[in-house]
């Protein structure tokens, strides 16, 4: 996996992470059951992306690697 695909998935991960907080913001002043359930799995998919960006996608490294 290239380097930019990787830093796209983290990108997706962290606009997932983003709408599940507000998501959870409704679903508390609405009183809403599965609305916990939606952000629950938001962010659950966020992790394994951002898993797989960090493992596989030399999302971190070193400077001589990232060019």
């Amino acid at each position: 996996m290239k380097r930019r695909t990787s830093v796209t998935l983290a990108e997706v991960a962290f606009l997932l992470i983003t709408i599940a907080g507000v998501w959870l913001v409704f679903a508390e002043k609405l009183h809403s059951q599965w609305r916990f359930y939606v952000a629950g799995i938001l962010l659950a998919v966020a992790g394994v992306l951002l898993i797989v960006a960090t493992r596989w996608g030399h999302l971190f490294g070193s400077r001589d690697e990232l060019g």
